[in-house]
């Protein structure tokens, strides 16, 4: 048990109960907040009150941040690959919570616009790394007409008797090169500003779109958007809106097999390895969504002042700023709890984390609801900090997977799971 000689305050790290950082961890923690505060919020606020069309123009803020975030050597793939897992999962977090506390759809910006890269370089084919390996570039998966059936890739939740719709986007396997049509969503991230693509989407391989499951045959490939490649307008949205997202037309956009990167047998691991990730990494960023929520709360509640005296000194004030500080501590711990389970022996796996994602971008949205309630009639407007955050929150639900669909999926992962512990 615990003793003390009288009782202490409590001391709290950067991101509340901290346990020991070691010195390197301290210093990319520090660098990665100084970052956040003093490059990533004020872009992300100007970007903010932008039109989607003036966020990707050139002069826009948007490429002050691009560069910005190249140059402090954060998110450099190379420093990061060469980590080994115990690192990562030690680092990853750090990072990732402080690019969100700073602003979400910037952090999502930089880790989209790189999935060609990491795929370019996962690939350990030179020609690959030299094309893809640099350029600005986005992940291309979702499609106008299918919605969630994309992230349901294994098809457990198609209705009795029915299949999975067809889309809008699919590719031909003509000898050796790929043949691709059609348009993907308005929700790609990065999609109005990328050179490249990391594109997954339903393929003929000869014998059809449709497997037995009543799902879809896919490829996953590395495009470059160089020819026959037409982007929409920008998409004027809600939430995140540093973060430019948008349709990507593609017109018999023909492609070596060299730039395949997972075909018909190998398609399915290479969706749900990106999504494995995807998802992880959310809960890492909306986890610094809801702590920011929370700081300015807890800032708030001890200025404003109601019924003669500070906002804090009220019970029910008090009883609500501690349910959202243990729901910031409950989603930091979920999520880093799953980045160990990822980089550890048993993971990684997409159980963990949809696991992550749903509960820590839920909690963010909580949070920062509960927040702006503290904030009054000031939260909603635009002077205070809240209403952005509240709109950031709110497109996390549906973000990377909607929260819903993800649960039912995680649902069956479970199952599948207990069954075959069982034996049934």
């Amino acid at each position: 048990m615990f003793a003390f000689d009288k009782i202490p305050n409590p001391t709290l790290g950067r991101t509340g109960l901290e346990a020991a950082l070691s010195e390197e961890e301290r210093a990319v923690q520090d660098a990665a907040h100084h970052f956040a505060e003093e490059v990533m919020r004020p872009i992300g606020a100007k970007l903010d009150r932008m039109s989607a069309e003036e966020v990707v123009a050139a002069g826009s803020p948007l490429w002050d941040y691009v560069n910005r975030i190249v140059a402090s050597g954060l998110l450099d793939l190379k420093t990061l690959g060469a980590m080994p897992p115990e690192q990562k999962a030690r680092m990853l977090p750090l990072i990732f919570e402080e690019l969100g506390w700073g602003d979400p759809g910037l952090a999502i910006f930089s880790l989209a616009t790189a999935f060609p890269a990491f795929a370019a370089h996962m690939s350990g084919d030179p020609e690959l790394i030299e094309r893809f390996g640099s350029s600005l570039g986005c992940w291309v998966g979702t499609q106008p007409d299918r919605g969630s059936d994309l992230g349901d890739i294994e098809a457990t939740q198609v209705h009795p008797g029915t299949r999975q719709g067809r889309g809008n986007l699919f590719a031909r396997v003509v000898g050796d090169e790929v043949v691709i049509n059609g348009q993907c969503s308005a929700w790609v991230s990065g999609a109005p500003v990328a050179q490249t693509g990391y594109v997954f989407c339903q393929c003929d391989y000869g014998d059809g779109l449709w497997n037995d499951r009543g799902g879809l045959n896919y490829i996953a490939a590395l495009v470059p958007f160089d020819k026959n490649v037409t982007k929409g307008k920008p998409l004027e949205k809600m939430g995140q809106r540093p973060l430019p997202q948008g349709e990507i037309y593609f017109n018999d956009v023909v492609i070596p097999k060299k730039y395949v990167t997972a075909g018909k047998d190998t398609s399915y691991g290479a969706f749900f390895g990106a999504l494995t990730f995807a998802n992880m990494e959310m809960a890492l960023t909306f986890t610094g969504v809801a702590r920011a929520a929370f700081e300015h709360a807890l800032a708030y509640v001890h200025e404003r002042q109601q019924g003669g005296t500070q906002l804090v000194n009220h019970q029910s004030v008090r009883q609500r700023l501690f349910d959202m500080w243990r729901k910031v501590e409950t989603a930091r711990a979920i999520a880093q709890r799953v980045v160990n389970y990822n980089f550890g022996p048993n993971g990684p796996h997409v159980l963990g984390s949809i696991t992550s994602k749903t509960y820590a971008t839920q909690a963010a949205f909580d949070v920062a609801n509960e927040a702006l309630q503290m904030f009054g009639g000031n939260g909603l407007t635009r002077e205070y900090p809240l209403e952005k955050l509240f709109r950031d929150a709110r497109a996390a639900l549906i973000e990377d997977g909607e929260n819903n669909l993800l649960s039912l999926v995680g649902a069956s992962w479970l199952s599948t799971w207990y069954k075959r512990e069982h034996g049934l």
